[in-house]
């Protein structure tokens, strides 16, 4: 019973490190698109499109990626802390 329990919190802190580690690309509905590390929570009314990290937009499609550093995002090209 002791090895059991063992083996599932390391499970539990496992999962708990990739969480925080996980990253993500986000779109504004300008074209704008930039990487996020770690959580990334934006309120609907942003409306902001959260694909995976390995996500990448078609050629033929309208996107600029645009990085910063910190939580925030891009709106007409000023990039807005949160």
């Amino acid at each position: 019973m002791g090895i059991l329990k063992i083996a599932l919190a390391a499970v539990g802190a496992m999962a708990l490190v990739a969480t925080s580690a996980s990253a993500a690309v986000v779109c504004n509905d300008e074209g704008d698109c930039w990487h996020v590390k770690g959580e990334h929570r934006y309120k609907p009314e942003l409306k902001l499109h959260i694909h995976p990290d390995n996500w990448k937009f078609a050629e033929k499609e309208h996107y600029r990626w645009r990085e910063h550093e910190g939580h925030g995002y891009w709106r007409g090209g000023v990039w807005i802390d949160l």
